[in-house]
Formats: C-alpha cells, sequence, structure tokens
C-alpha cells in the first residue's frame, strides 16, 4: 500500500566499489527515458577494532566502501545530471560517530567525517549547475543489528540514558527525511549536516 503509486522501478544489484553498476543505471535511465533527479548513497560498513589494531590495508577497505565509492557516484551523477540540465538532489548516509567519535570505531569514524567534508564542498561547487547536496547523519536506529545489540544490556541500556527520548529512531524516521531532501520540498537546503538521533547531539 506504502508503494501503490510508484509506478515504475528496477533494482540493480552490484557493489558498490565497481563504478560499473552506477554507469549500467545510468544507461538504462537513458534507454528508456526515465530521469534520475537524485541519488542516496547509504552503503556503509561499521569496522569495530581497536585503534593500534587498524592497519592500513583494513583502513583502506573501509574508505573504499564507504567514502571512495560514495565519492565516485556522485561524481558520475553529477556529470549525468548537468548533461541532461538536471536539478539534481544527493543525500549521503553519514552517523553521528562521524562527528562525536566512539571508542573502537576510530576508522568507521574517519570515512563518515570525511563523508561530511565532501558532502559540503560538492554543495558549494555543484550549486551552480543547479546540483545540491545534504548529509543525513543518524543515531541508533532499529536496523539489521537492532537485535542482537539489545540483548547486550548495559549496553543497551546505556545508549539509552543518552538519549533524551529515551529510545532507538525507526527506520522509517530516516527515510521520511531522506524523501523530504530529495524532493522539491527543500531546494533551499544544500550543503547542510543533518542529525536523526532523538537528541544525542543536543545531550
Amino acid at each position: 500500500k506504502k508503494f501503490k503509486n510508484i509506478k515504475y522501478c528496477k533494482i540493480f544489484l552490484g557493489d558498490v566499489k565497481n563504478t560499473n553498476i552506477f554507469k549500467k543505471i545510468i544507461d538504462h535511465a537513458d534507454k528508456h527515458k526515465k530521469r534520475i533527479d537524485g541519488i542516496v548513497n547509504n552503503a556503509g560498513e561499521r569496522q569495530r577494532l581497536k585503534f593500534e589494531k587498524i592497519d592500513q590495508r583494513k583502513l583502506k577497505a573501509l574508505f573504499d566502501n564507504n567514502f571512495f565509492s560514495v565519492f565516485k557516484s556522485m561524481q558520475i551523477y553529477s556529470n549525468y545530471a548537468k548533461k541532461n540540465n538536471i536539478s539534481g538532489s544527493v543525500v549521503n548516509v553519514g552517523s553521528i560517530v562521524g562527528e562525536h567519535g566512539f571508542s573502537e570505531l576510530a576508522g568507521y569514524a574517519s570515512t563518515k567525517t570525511a563523508l561530511i567534508g565532501l558532502t559540503k564542498s560538492f554543495a558549494v561547487e555543484m550549486s551552480k549547475s543547479n546540483l545540491r547536496a545534504n548529509i543525513v547523519s543518524p543515531g541508533f536506529i532499529k536496523t539489521s543489528y537492532f537485535e542482537k545489540f539489545k540483548k547486550k544490556k548495559a549496553l543497551y541500556n546505556w545508549t539509552l540514558s543518552r538519549i533524551p527520548q529515551k529510545r532507538w529512531g525507526n527506520p522509517n524516521e530516516v527515510s521520511n527525511l531522506i524523501c523530504f531532501l530529495l524532493s522539491d520540498l527543500s531546494t533551499y537546503i544544500n550543503g547542510t549536516s543533518i542529525n536523526i538521533d532523538g537528541g544525542w547531539t543536543g545531550s
């Protein structure tokens, strides 16, 4: 019922580190005369390691997935949008970890902090081409790891104690924000980092 107004949906499976998947999507859109008015970069991998255990190989693998794949997708999309005179919106998904830092997440935090700088710089430079970009940084959200995390009672209770709303967020609360940033309702929002964390940042 939620998707009853969607008349066309095409799913592509692939590795975001392989830029051919982005080109394949654009080629498909061109072939079928479909516009791509915006993109969401949501691929991300967590890597929980003690700081001294993070070697260059592991850090590079994390950046390849969390940062460089996003950088490349934004390059490919911006070229496509400018070529087709599209006023596009880019939404990147970061994390409050990128702004605050968490123990044993130095590598992951570094990739998400880098995304903030990328998003803001893209927004400034590409505004002249009618392209904008924003980054959404979720806090603790009930995604696939929630049930497993909840079993760690002490850690789970600690997270609740830090969240003023005393609950984890729901995925649809994040997706609703992303949809807003993709839509024409947000055309004057550009280069902004928005935390969606139940008040964690404010506390």
